[in-house]
């Protein structure tokens, strides 16, 4: 039950399920605080940014110009180095006095590439092209015939130059007029170094206080930006302006080194408006932080840790709380456990027979609906409300459920299990919890007297009989009158599984361990070594006599601890274990004492 009386679904049942939804007023107080504190901040800040970002398109627009200016004046080589190709059809008697006066700090190399082979170079040891066949070379091939196609000047790179600095490459394609039509003749190139051909235009940005970046397509043909040069910092919501050259597509793109920094009094403004804000949701949360630390110590209080349902007390009140809120609605009270559970825990250990509970836990919420409230009493018995049910229309259900296979995993193999269940109605049997908790305990231990593995609901008279359950199996083992073992009943492996106490002492062994070292853990090492082939027979001929008899009866000396040997007679019988298969088992009477006690005089 929730802190404002509400019942909890079982399948909804998380430790903050409901006290998260509280968070969402912290939560909407910071959000419309900083979005009121954000108007007042932004109205202070809009007319200083839109004039920074005004100043900076400016800037943007100018430097844009200057840097393809620029370039363009290093291409104009090219232009000039056409123009006397085609005034001299074809010849350039005076290249390198031409290229020199041409060139410039920013002009690595000045070159004439006649039929597409480089052929004159200025100055000649300068650059990392010579003498390279320009239209089916891998590196250069793609640009060259870009521009001849077009019949534009093309522009490739950045590349590294062999002093470390960067150029790119600007090809100019000339055609000569031949006979009415236009003719290849070759390429005019120049080698233009990087960033010294725009120097002065990078800095008087950085005098001006800009951040700058400047981009180009990869190539003609590829639209994916590269970078080509940029400033130190990185930009944040640049100015961007564009230009075309060579082919490809430039863009400058620039940013004050303050990043469009707001103003001192917006800053104040913002800061200490968020300083409050956070102070005013920091009060908020620590009032639901203790709302939800209370509804989670009170989650652990009503929880069972091991299957994640109600514990006892959380069940009770569940229970409590709906018979208060729905006093004239039929319910169902049922409780259950798992058939032989101590052997389950005596034989695979502890954490096996926890995930035995937990997997019957997990099948209780698969099974049932999520209004059915589901609680673990303690050890392997569970409980159940089931609202709105009478027995009548209830028992199918619950035959059903205790007949759906369950199964738990131990050393990687599935292993059954069986479970018995009682029930009883509200209000007809009981008006109050603890009678319908007695009354359905009460025919939960009918079924267990009736051979468990069942379901059956309260009938009168069934309070009186618990009292038969009251003798554990290792009560009457441990004080049978009477020696008795269990082993495995097959020729080829007769393995010891148990031995009372009694037996112990007969075999003159102080405790289990040392009957099973003594013995080998082998039914036919307490026979003695004369009679164990002839006791074998006989036991076995008994069994395979008759089918239908499943008793053996034999007489030998059974081989004490010691070596002395008693005569003792033993009455088998072979059962079918579930876990363990064929098994015999067997009580033993000291011949001896027989004779003197049971002796007729």
């Amino acid at each position: 039950m929730d802190t404002d009386g509400s019942s909890i679904s079982q399948s909804n049942r998380q430790p903050y399920a409901t006290g998260m939804l509280l968070y969402l007023l912290p939560l909407f107080e910071l959000i419309l605080g900083a979005f009121f504190l954000g108007m007042l901040v932004s109205h202070i800040q809009q007319s200083g940014l839109d004039e920074q970002r005004h100043s900076a398109d400016i800037s943007c627009m100018t430097y844009t110009d200057r840097i393809m200016a620029d370039l363009k004046s290093g291409m104009a080589i090219t232009d000039s180095l056409e123009q006397i190709v085609i005034s001299e059809d074809g010849r350039c008697d005076k290249f390198y006095q031409v290229a020199k006066n041409l060139s410039n700090p920013s002009i690595e190399s000045i070159q004439l590439a006649p039929a597409g082979y480089v052929s004159y170079i200025y100055p000649e040891a300068s650059s990392d092209l010579s003498r390279i066949e320009q239209l089916d070379e891998e590196a250069q091939g793609e640009y060259a015939r870009y521009a001849k196609k077009n019949d534009v000047t093309s522009l490739q790179g950045p590349y590294d130059l062999k002093d470390g600095s960067q150029g790119i490459v600007a090809r100019n394609p000339i055609f000569l007029e031949k006979h009415g039509r236009k003719v290849f003749w070759g390429f005019a190139i120049v080698i233009i170094r990087v960033p010294d051909i725009f120097s002065d235009s990078l800095r008087s940005l950085d005098f001006f206080g800009y951040q700058y970046r400047l981009l180009k397509t990869a190539s003609p043909w590829d639209p994916t930006y590269v970078e080509f040069y940029r400033s130190e910092k990185a930009l944040v919501d640049p100015i961007s302006h564009w230009f075309s050259l060579g082919g490809d597509l430039w863009e400058l793109q620039l940013m004050p080194d303050s990043a469009w920094a707001a103003s001192s009094l917006s800053q104040v403004v913002l800061w200490s408006g968020f300083a409050i804000l956070v102070l005013l949701a920091g009060l908020t949360h620590a009032v639901i932080r203790l709302e939800e630390r209370r509804k989670y110590l009170r989650f652990l209080s009503e929880t069972d840790k091991l299957t994640g349902i109600y514990n006892r007390s959380g069940f009770d009140d569940q229970l409590d709380y709906h018979l208060r809120r729905h006093p004239d609605q039929p319910c169902i009270v049922a409780e259950l456990d798992i058939d032989n559970f101590k052997f389950i825990n005596d034989l695979y250990g502890h954490p096996t027979d926890d995930r035995a509970l937990q997997t019957l836990a997990a099948s209780l919420r698969r099974f049932f609906a999520s209004d059915v409230v589901i609680g673990r009493n303690g050890g392997d018995e569970f409980c159940l409300l089931l609202p709105g049910e009478t027995r009548e229309n209830v028992a199918e259900k619950l035959r059903s459920f205790c007949a759906v296979p369950k199964t738990f995993v131990h050393d990687d193999e599935l292993h059954a299990f069986t479970i018995s269940m009682g029930y009883a109605e509200y209000p007809v049997q009981s008006s109050t919890r603890e009678g319908l908790m007695r009354y359905a305990d009460a025919a939960l231990y009918e079924v267990k007297l009736h051979g468990k593995n069942g379901c059956r609901a309260y009938e009168d008279g069934f309070n009186a009989i618990r009292t038969q359950l009251g003798f554990r199996l290792n009560d009457i083992s441990m004080n049978l009158p009477g020696a008795f073992i269990i082993y495995r009943a097959d020729p080829a492996d007769d393995e010891l599984l148990y031995a009372n106490c009694e037996m112990l002492r007969l075999t003159g062994c102080n405790d289990m361990p040392t009957f099973f070292d003594y013995t080998k853990r082998s039914f036919r090492n307490l026979v003695a070594p004369a009679e164990q082939d002839s006791v074998q027979t006989s036991v076995w001929a008994q069994v395979n006599a008759d089918c239908a008899d499943i008793n053996a009866y034999v007489r030998f000396s059974l081989v004490r601890h010691d070596g002395s040997q008693v005569q003792v007679l033993a009455h088998g019988r072979i059962v079918e274990h579930s876990s363990y298969g064929r098994l015999f088992y067997v009580l033993f009477e000291d011949v001896a004492k027989h004779e003197q006690y049971y002796s007729v005089r």
